[in-house]
């Protein structure tokens, strides 16, 4: 019993006299992060201007690229679902050298070589290269979405005489369109990360601007997770509202359903 008095006084004593240097050890902890929050702040507050503007340019470009992205890659996917060997094997080569080269690569080469023939601005070769690039994507997502709709539809419009082209374009392409939201939402999101390697051709979009800001005040790691933040909220509210117009339309396609049913009782009825 007395070496357990003896023990546990000991063990008192050493914590009364390391505590204040625990104290001292969590007070400089709690300025550091203090004076932290207060630096970033600050840059937040000098670069929001600038980031701003850069975030605008990155919107620009991420949904310039996604629209003509989506062309391309409804083009190829009738390339892709075709019966003419030469198309097929043409969109799957198009995919092939997409899928299998580095982005940053695709951009360097048709920036220097675009450039080269034309005058092009930065903007609009980066926006071309990454139109080719989502477009290999979106090829396929387009393809699944069309080979998903029941052929029974397109069977049934063409024995009623209705032409191919007609009824791909009422018949199964709003289907398509509806199933290939969620996948073609999730490429835009990608697409929006990926134009931040448009900096590295001259652009001075939200990742380019930043690299810009952080040479000038030599506050790399703030400036860059401020940065990060910036696309965090980009990626974050774009997802809610691909989110919110996939369940709008599954709404409107489950209210549609319900009508066709009654409109059936009432026929059998």
């Amino acid at each position: 019993m007395v070496k357990r008095k003896k023990r546990s006084n000991l063990a008192l004593q050493s914590f009364h006299k390391s505590c204040p240097t625990l104290c001292g050890a969590f007070h400089s902890l709690l300025k550091s992060i203090q004076y932290e929050v207060k630096r970033m702040f600050e840059i937040f507050i000098s670069t929001y201007p600038t980031l701003l503007k850069a975030t605008i340019v990155t919107l620009q470009l991420t949904l310039t690229s996604l629209l003509l992205g989506s062309l391309i890659g409804l083009l190829f996917a009738f390339f892709r679902i075709s019966n003419n060997k030469v198309l097929n094997s043409i969109a799957h080569v198009y995919i092939a050298i997409i899928r299998g080269t580095p982005l940053i690569v695709q951009i360097a080469i048709l920036y220097f070589g675009i450039t080269s023939v034309v005058v092009f601005t930065p903007f609009w070769a980066g926006a071309i290269a990454l139109a080719i690039h989502n477009g290999a994507y979106i090829t396929e997502i387009f393809r699944g979405s069309i080979q998903s709709v029941d052929r029974g539809q397109m069977e049934a419009a063409r024995s009623l005489g209705m032409p191919y082209p007609l009824a791909m374009r009422r018949i199964v392409l709003p289907q398509a369109f509806r199933q290939s939201i969620p996948p073609l939402g999730n490429q835009f999101i990608i697409g929006l990360k990926d134009s931040s390697l448009v900096a590295y051709v001259g652009l001075s979009e939200l990742w380019g601007s930043g690299l810009s800001i952080a040479a000038g005040n030599f506050q790399q790691l703030d400036t860059y997770i401020i940065v990060g933040l910036y696309y965090l909220v980009l990626v974050l509210l774009f997802t809610y509202l691909v989110n919110l117009l996939e369940k709008r339309l599954q709404r409107k396609e489950t209210n549609s359903i319900q009508t066709a049913k009654k409109k059936t009782k009432e026929i059998s009825l």
